[in-house]
């Protein structure tokens, strides 16, 4: 055979290239680029709100900028804060008692990364970006006119980029240091090779991205990282320095104003983890900077164990009301969730002056969940997990008496959406400080309210000592209706957003026992879709387990037509078969479709079968010896169930998924003959590439060779017959997705002889962002499904 033949049938059986971005068809451009409905946040002092606009989707041109990968972090040297891809152009500011608006008017070109409220609600301050940089602007409420803080550099690589302080007059920003020398740059010559050891202890560790690789990457990380600490004046606009140039992962003022808790982390720094694993200084400085505490010294956090903690202080705070008491947890079982102690953690304290040893506040069987403060008194609640059986408690202490016994008040399934009481709601104090909004002994608690029909957002009361409730308001079953904002402590006045199938979203002012009134008129951005049905499914699957779907049938569907169908779905794993069943979301909801969606095959002619249940059910330790039978039985009930309603037909059915759901759809294929096609996106399908977990899968790969083996597709390539499309991008950062997954499955369905098409997205992530980006996707989806699926012969 001639070098030239041979060369010829490589050509047929594989074509590669670059091709140039195309277009979906001109019914899906329409919807894609409709508005969005404005985000909205309320001021602390409840008297105004602000919505807040930008850009749909960036450019390619804005995606593809110049950006550094380093520690984890993707650091912008142009402006010198992390990669962003989302900004606001627009802010109106809402009266709330007028219901009038007024558009501030932005510095030229605005791309506002951050909007924060003062505490008392009297200013906003705001970050925005620029070519060379991230500005401070400031705004008081009463005239909305912004006012650039000159002669600083906001740097907004690590944390808390710009905090109020609370007396209300000031901030505390991480500034870019004045006089800062050029990035180093890469020498034309390495210095040497790079070397890494390990001295024989366990050190199991996800597969991070964008880590450091060399001296130079270290460098450049300390470089753009480094930030001096300022405070900068309100009302004259003066900047005064902090302390030194630092990295500081984090910054938080004590309700008093006059202590700061700071973190700083410092070399040696780490190949195989980022940034907030380094090791850290962290301690409480005055207003001097001159430390006043020392929290801790932390080592490089790279002995956790899976599923497990750092030894040591963690989670360190301030307890929210009260002038400077400094909260933190550790571990009591050295971190590690296999073993078997009677308490895993423990919460400790210390009061200024920070003269006495720190004093315990409470310990917990299982591991600690988060801590919130009331507004009055002790008053505070916490929470515990239970790992082995994925259980959640929730507790109410008096933290001035921690002697006193704690009352539990919620204790449920963590996955059981049923049994979920809400939240507690917070308020911010004139202070700064973030509290449970307390009435007496009352507060309110705010969830989705899920039920067998559908979620059913809700508001209520609850009393502490009675644990009686009263209900102040319940979406209806026609619409859906969530909280935005409580305006009042007693929960009688407050914000929703409401939509319905045929109600695009707006804001409401509602008070108990009164009509509500509209605050915002946002017409419907997109008429074509409201043709688009959708309905609730609910069916069982063999083994008795409940599953469900949304189906949504496209606009001008015409009863007793047998459609070409979408399944796209995500697996979750359960503990109980009654929880996996539970439904999850709401019909009621105005639909909206966006950036890669798959429900553009909506406007293709498919049906979809949104969000089919797809639960994997078993003990946390083996839930996934039976992965691929379970999800395999989900999806042909699901096809079933949607063929038996006569609105699909079964030989012409597709499946899709995003990231597990990609590692779904490449198991569905190997291990089924359901489906014509698949789109897989951005997945993993070789699990010994992370092969210290993944997902819920707590066992490493050498104590689970099997299981491995089994639900990875890669190993069963050779049995995936339909056509698969395979996208991902090439610049994906979530661990346990790396491109390279992708790469390698595409080589072993093609060297197999399987039909597969592989589209790499140039400079996007595990989510795409650019328009031109997404546009390409849905190209490909739509093109994919009608010559495979559609049009199958």
């Amino acid at each position: 055979m001639t070098r030239r033949f041979a060369f010829a049938l490589l050509l047929a059986a594989s074509v590669a290239g670059q091709t140039t971005y195309q277009k979906p068809p001109q019914a899906v451009l329409d919807v894609l680029n409709a508005p969005v409905t404005p985000i909205a946040s309320v001021s602390p002092a409840k008297t105004h709100m602000l919505l807040l606009s930008g850009p749909r989707y960036p450019s390619i041109a804005d995606q593809s900028r110049p950006i550094l990968r380093l520690a984890g972090l993707r650091i912008d040297p142009a402006t010198n804060g992390l990669q962003k891809t989302s900004f606001f152009d627009k802010v109106v500011l809402k009266d709330l008692s007028t219901s009038a608006d007024r558009e501030l008017t932005l510095p030229a070109g605005a791309r506002l990364a951050e909007v924060r409220w003062s505490p008392d609600g009297r200013h906003i301050a705001a970050s925005n970006m620029t070519a060379n940089g991230i500005e401070l602007w400031i705004a008081p409420v009463a005239t909305g006119a912004l006012k650039q803080v000159r002669g600083i550099t906001l740097n907004a690589v690590l944390g808390d980029t710009l905090t109020w302080m609370p007396d209300n007059k000031s901030l505390l920003v991480q500034t870019v240091p004045a006089g800062r020398a050029a990035a180093p740059a890469r020498a034309p010559v390495p210095p040497g090779p790079n070397a890494q050891e390990s001295l024989g202890k366990s050190a199991p560790v996800w597969t991070f991205q964008d880590l450091l690789k060399d001296a130079h990457d270290e460098a450049l990380f300390e470089h753009y990282a480094t930030a001096q600490l300022a405070f900068v004046d309100l009302a004259s606009g003066k900047v005064t320095t902090y302390g030194k140039p630092g990295l500081y992962l984090a910054v938080e003022p004590a309700p008093d104003g006059n202590h700061i808790l700071t973190a700083r982390i410092h070399k040696p720094f780490s190949y195989l983890h980022p940034a907030p694993a380094f090791p850290k200084e962290v301690e409480v400085w005055d207003r001097t900077a001159k430390v006043v505490y020392k929290v801790a010294s932390l080592p490089l956090a790279d002995r956790v164990p899976i599923d497990g903690v750092p030894t040591g202080p963690r989670g360190w705070g301030w307890r929210q009301n009260e002038p400077a008491t400094l909260v933190w947890t550790e571990a009591m079982d050295g971190g590690n969730p296999k073993e078997k102690v009677p308490h895993r953690d423990r919460v400790l304290f210390v009061k200024a002056p920070f003269k006495g040893e720190p004093a315990e506040l409470v310990k917990t069987e299982h591991r600690f969940r988060g801590l919130m403060w009331g507004q009055d008194g002790g008053t505070a609640f916490y929470g515990d997990y239970d790992r082995d059986k994925r259980w959640v408690r929730q507790f109410v202490m008096n933290a001035n008496n921690p002697a006193e016994p704690a009352r539990e008040f919620v204790s449920r399934n963590m996955a059981d959406r049923y049994r979920d009481i809400g939240s507690p709601l917070m308020k911010t104090l004139p202070s700064g400080a973030t509290v449970i909004a307390q009435n007496g002994d009352n507060i309110l608690l705010a969830g989705t309210g899920a039920t067998p029909k559908g979620d059913r957002p809700f508001l209520r009361r609850m009393n502490l000592k009675t644990r009686e409730t009263q209900e102040l308001f319940r979406c209806g079953d026609s619409e859906y209706e969530f909280v935005v904002a409580v305006l009042a402590d007693d929960g009688s006045r407050f914000i929703t957003r409401r939509e319905s199938p045929g109600e695009p979203p707006n804001y409401y002012l509602r008070t108990v026992g009164q009509a509500p009134a509209a605050l915002t008129k946002f017409a419907d951005p997109a008429p074509a879709l409201r043709k688009i049905k959708k309905e609730l499914v609910v069916y069982k699957r063999p083994d008795g387990v409940q599953l469900s779907f949304t189906l949504y049938l496209p606009p001008d569907y015409k009863p007793g037509t047998r459609l070409p169908a979408v399944v796209w779905a995500y697996p979750l794993e359960y503990t109980d078969a009654d929880v996996a069943g539970q439904i999850v979301g709401s019909t009621q909801r105005f639909t909206t479709i966006a950036g890669s969606s798959h429900l553009f095959y909506l406007l293709a002619g498919y049906a979809i079968l949104d969000g089919a249940s797809m639960p994997v059910v078993g003990t946390p330790e083996k839930v996934n010896d039976t992965y691929i039978e379970q999800v395999v039985s989900s999806a042909k009930a699901a096809i079933g169930k949607a063929a038996e309603m006569g609105v699909i037909d079964p030989k012409r059915v597709g499946v899709g998924g995003h990231s597990y759901g990609a590692f779904m759809t490449a198991n569905l294929l190997a291990h089924s003959d359901l489906f014509r096609a698949g789109v897989a996106r951005s997945g993993a399908y070789n699990r010994t590439l992370t092969p210290f977990g993944f997902q819920s899968e707590r066992r490493t790969f050498w104590e689970a060779v099997d299981v491995y083996t089994r639900m990875s597709p890669f190993f069963h390539a050779h049995k995936i017959k339909e056509p698969l499309l395979l996208i991902h991008g090439e610049m994906d950062n979530n661990a346990g997705t790396h491109p390279i997954q992708s790469d390698r499955m595409y080589q072993a369905v093609r060297g197999n002889g399987g039909i597969v098409r592989y589209v790499t997205l140039p400079y996007e992530s595990h989510g795409y962002a650019a328009k031109e980006s997404i546009e390409h996707t849905l190209h490909e989806m739509i093109s994919w499904f009608d010559k495979h699926v559609k049009n199958a012969e």
